[in-house]
């Protein structure tokens, strides 16, 4: 079951799992297409209990991709906790690289501490802490750095701003490291076939100043000119990347930078 299967990460997750697996979702805002869709279920996490669809389905995985108000998703998974231990299923976490944004002098490996400033990255460090205390075969939490690709809300943003010639905000000193959502999905096969469990970092495996992708996927886009805001929040080079060093995946499931922008400027 693939909570926020509607969303941008979720529906990539559909259109890879749903071939090889007895796939279902949710969604949360009204949809006529998606109404008439048997596995798909409305749903929504701020004023609905998740039990009642957690009873019905019964799922063996639980893939959380939902986004929205951080104390009703809070809720959800404790919910869903509670459901791992009763009846031994196995939940993926889909958790982030700001659970490491107070750590800016080096790139984030899957085992190092988290501490975050913000309240998304702490809202994520909650429900890993909470995950992390249960038996490793009931969750792999996995993290993702910025993703782009062809449809992505960012690539689809840079273009607008570009049409509209507004600033693009770009951040000169900050180093990261980025994925597509269609790399994400056959990873996230792959840990599902294999019943891998544990902490993945999802991120490429080389790293770019934050500037120089955008610079890059607006040159691949043959969108010239751009007018960029440079945004600096310190004189250093600032990391926010998250790197695969303890679980590697095969070199097949691996993505580089220079494939993220590749798959950013490509015609859908």
């Amino acid at each position: 079951m693939i909570l926020g299967a509607s969303g941008f990460l979720g529906s990539a997750l559909i259109k890879e799992l749903s071939p090889y697996y007895d796939v279902y979702g949710t969604y949360a805002r009204d949809n006529a297409t998606l109404e008439s869709n048997k596995r798909m279920f409305q749903w929504n996490a701020e004023t609905e209990t998740l039990s009642l669809l957690l009873d019905e389905l019964a799922p063996d995985l639980i893939i959380s991709a939902i986004r929205g108000d951080f104390t009703a998703q809070t809720h959800v998974h404790f919910e869903i906790i509670a459901y791992l231990i009763k009846f031994q299923k196995k939940l993926i976490f889909i958790s982030s690289a700001n659970v490491f944004d107070v750590f800016t002098n080096y790139p984030s490996y899957e085992y190092d501490k988290t501490l975050s400033e913000s309240v998304y990255g702490r809202f994520k460090i909650r429900i890993e802490n909470a995950l992390l205390r249960l038996p490793n075969p009931l969750y792999t939490i996995v993290r993702l750095p910025m993703i782009y690709g062809h449809n992505s809300p960012r690539v689809k943003e840079l273009k607008l701003q570009h049409e509209l010639k507004e600033p693009i905000e770009v951040f000169p000193n900050v180093v990261i490291n980025a994925t597509t959502q269609d790399k994400f999905a056959q990873q996230i096969h792959y840990i599902i076939n294999r019943e891998l469990n544990g902490v993945y970092h999802l991120g490429s495996q080389n790293l770019i100043h934050h500037k120089e992708l955008i610079y890059d996927i607006l040159k691949g886009l043959e969108l010239e000119q751009p007018i960029f805001k440079n945004v600096y929040n310190s004189n250093e080079d600032r990391y926010i990347a998250v790197i695969p060093k303890e679980n590697i995946l095969p070199k097949n499931l691996q993505i580089t930078i220079e494939e993220v922008v590749a798959d950013s400027v490509k015609l859908s």
